[in-house]
């Protein structure tokens, strides 16, 4: 029975969703051959068969619904993480957004074929707009698909910039009970956490006494730069270890003293080795310096 033998009085979105519904299973075996579907599930053709489906059920409670153009519609809220994983796998196998949009977009060509065998005349007007709402629907399914891309691929660079700042601000061990994180380039307040946590974590991991803050590779220190190194070095001392700075060039120097910035109470020192001597000094460790001469000698 066609749909609208089936329905006389049913609305145009109402017709699309039956049809979605009933066609079902005859849209998944077709799309399940689309690049969207085949290059994702490579095991297994009845795993495509699956997701199509329930990509199918989808746009059919969308249709229903009459939100044909509504990216929010629940009916989406289903197979909005297939959806994300399926861009994403494309998205490494080297396909540019352009071209998964397009992948999405030739889902529907075989959706209407068969939305068309449903009306004994398709070219009657409740035909064309019928085709007219699933090519709508379809356009909505595409939008929905690149806006759960980008939230995905938004997530991931997210994930790696705080994996980058992990990278940025080692903290190593120089000598038992002795640590220290190489700064290197501009200190933000992301950063500025992500340097605390890891210092702390150390200090509690290495059982640290001495930590050694080396801004050596820091360009510039401004009030905000000075205030983040204020509060690591009064966290670390909350852990119980004595928090040393180094690498205080003259020009850094020079324009903590314009801004007026106090660090009467923060230990610092010239360079890394110097704060490293410190520490191994508090520790009752004595550095001596060898004759290069002798030695050869």
């Amino acid at each position: 029975m066609s749909v609208p033998e089936q329905d006389a009085v049913a609305s145009v979105p109402q017709v699309v969703g039956s049809f979605l519904e009933q066609r079902k299973e005859q849209i998944a075996q077709r799309w399940a051959d689309a690049p969207l579907f085949r290059s994702v599930f490579t095991v297994s053709r009845d795993e495509a068969v699956e997701a199509c489906k329930a990509v199918v059920e989808a746009l059919s409670e969308v249709a229903v619904s009459g939100r044909l153009e509504d990216i929010a519609a629940p009916g989406f809220g289903p197979v909005r993480d297939q959806l994300g994983r399926m861009t994403q796998t494309r998205a490494r196998a080297g396909s540019t957004p352009a071209q998964i949009a397009d992948e999405v977009g030739g889902l529907r060509v075989s959706a209407v074929e068969l939305l068309r065998e449903e009306f004994p005349d398709p070219a009657a007007p409740q035909a064309q707009e019928s085709v007219l709402a699933l090519t709508l629907l379809l356009c909505t399914l595409r939008l929905v698909v690149m806006e759960t891309a980008l939230d995905a691929n938004a997530e991931l660079i997210e994930r790696q910039r705080q994996q980058l700042l992990e990278v940025a601000t080692p903290v190593i061990k120089l000598w038992e009970g002795t640590v220290a994180v190489p700064l290197i380039g501009t200190l933000d307040s992301a950063r500025s956490q992500v340097v605390m946590e890891s210092l702390l974590e150390a200090i509690v991991d290495q059982r640290a006494r001495y930590a050694i803050l080396d801004i050596t590779g820091v360009p510039t220190v401004d009030s905000l730069v000075a205030q983040h190194l204020m509060k690591t070095v009064a966290a670390a001392r909350l852990m119980g270890a004595e928090c040393i700075v180094s690498g205080i060039r003259p020009a850094i120097a020079q324009t903590i003293v314009q801004l007026g910035i106090d660090l009467g109470t923060v230990l610092t020192r010239a360079s890394l080795s110097d704060a490293l001597a410190y520490a191994l000094s508090k520790q009752g460790i004595e550095v001596s310096r060898t004759d290069a001469g002798a030695s050869a000698r």
